[in-house]
């Protein structure tokens, strides 16, 4: 399997995660702002947010994150990185998660 195959595994996964509080994948959020796939090992890096700092889901997303995500065949290590910066707005929904939460 190719990196952009196995990257495009990894973005299925994500999708497959939500948010406990919100009906919405943490895809479709905009809660991830890059997913890399680190040769030669197959080493997955994912650097994501939360809605707030807050969040009462802080502690088990980047969990639930990192090991769906190990579980993918041909992934090595994986690496979940908790950003606030920059912030996370309702801007960064795609426009499916506005649609299903009613904002459009």
């Amino acid at each position: 399997m190719d990196k952009e195959e196995l990257k495009q595994k990894v973005i299925e996964c994500l999708q497959t995660i939500y948010d406990p509080e919100i009906p919405v994948s943490i895809y479709e959020l905009g809660l991830i702002y890059e997913t890399d796939i680190l040769p030669p090992l197959n080493n997955v890096q994912i650097v994501m947010t939360l809605t707030a700092p807050g969040c009462p889901a802080a502690q088990s997303i980047p969990l639930e994150v990192e090991q769906k995500i190990k579980q993918i065949e041909g992934v090595n290590e994986v690496s979940v990185v908790v950003t606030w910066d920059p912030p996370w707005t309702r801007d960064m929904m795609s426009e499916a998660a506005q649609l299903e939460l009613g904002m459009l």
